[in-house]
Order: C-alpha cells, then structure tokens, then sequence
C-alpha cells in the first residue's frame, strides 16, 4: 500500500513539471529592456514591467535626448509637446509611460493595451507577440488591427544598462550655483 502510494505521489510530481517544462513561458517573458525600431528620432530602450495583472512600459533611453539643431528647441532636452492635455507639454520624454494595461493571453501574445506615441501625441489600441525569446512585434492600430502598423522591438543589448546609467547622469538637473556675496567695501572719510 506504501510502495502504491509512493508511486502514485511521484507520477503525479513527474506529469506536473512535465506539463510546466512543456507549456507556456507565461506573460512574465515580455519583462525587460527592449529596443525599438531606430527612425528619424533615433532609438529608445522601453522597460516593461508588471503591474498586477498587467504589463506597462516606459521609455528609459533615448538616444537623441535632445532636439536637434532643425528642431523647435534646438539643443534642449525632449519633452512631450504634442501631448493632446497642455499641463502635460513640457514633461521629459525620458521617463513617459508609453505602454499601457496589456494582458497576458497565452502563446506569447499580449493585448488590452495601449501604445502613446510621443512625436504625435496619439495613443492606440496595441498588441505585442514574441517571436522567439528576443524579438517582441508591436502592433499599434486604430478601431481595430487591419488599420495599424507593426514594429519590431528587440532585446536590449548587454550595454544598455550603462549607456540608460550615463545618460541619467548626463541629463541630471544641474545644482545652482550659490550667489556669490557682494565684496565688502572699506568705509569711507573718516
């Protein structure tokens, strides 16, 4: 009866961490570093993360994270100013959430979400697939996904923590400097 019991307890443990082995790597396998595609604005790495039951974004690097010389601030740092809500024009790029409320489906593919795209200030409907373990697509759409356009995200590469690090310290508010006091006078006529 013991040595049943036994063999019954290691079926069961052997069927269970073959069914894990074999199934779905889960929603978790979209967090992380990811690089998107490089355009006229260049490239930015996106960080995914879970909130709950949900997967958002964030830009963390861009790498032009100022406007160039044929821009409206030519040389200032970007910021979000074809934001649809005014109070928010003049927030960093660097640091904006462009990736929100996906939901983990199954079989690699993420959806529910949102994408804001900060050079039109436009926020759409979005769904993300891995193809393999380091390519992420991203399908922003309008109404629904025939009318949309896909990029290609991939696994940001080993440097890119230092380059997110150097870049944060580059783009740090810098400390003003103390007033310097008036120089004192000797007094005069005596």
């Amino acid at each position: 009866m013991r040595r049943t019991c036994l063999s019954i307890l290691a079926m069961l443990i052997l069927a269970t961490a073959g069914t894990v082995l074999a199934g779905d790597s889960g929603g978790d396998a979209i967090l992380g570093l990811w690089k998107t595609e490089p355009d006229a604005h260049g490239f930015s790495y996106v960080e995914i993360v879970r909130n709950g039951d949900r997967y958002d974004g964030r830009i963390v690097y861009l790498s032009k994270p100022r406007y160039g010389p044929e821009e409206e601030r030519p040389g200032e740092i970007k910021v979000d100013l074809n934001n649809p809500d005014p109070s928010l024009r003049e927030h960093r790029v660097l640091g904006l959430e462009i990736l929100k409320g996906f939901v983990y489906k199954g079989k690699g593919k993420w959806k529910d979400g949102t994408i804001y795209d900060p050079t039109n200030g436009k926020t759409y409907k979005c769904k993300m697939w891995l193809e393999g373990k380091d390519t992420l697509k991203v399908r922003g759409y309008i109404g629904f996904s025939l009318l949309g356009r896909n990029t290609t995200w991939t696994r940001a590469p080993a440097e890119a923590e230092e380059q997110i690090a150097a870049q944060m310290l580059d783009l740090k508010p810098k400390a003003e400097e103390p007033e310097k006091p008036e120089p004192a006078t000797e007094p005069t006529g005596r």
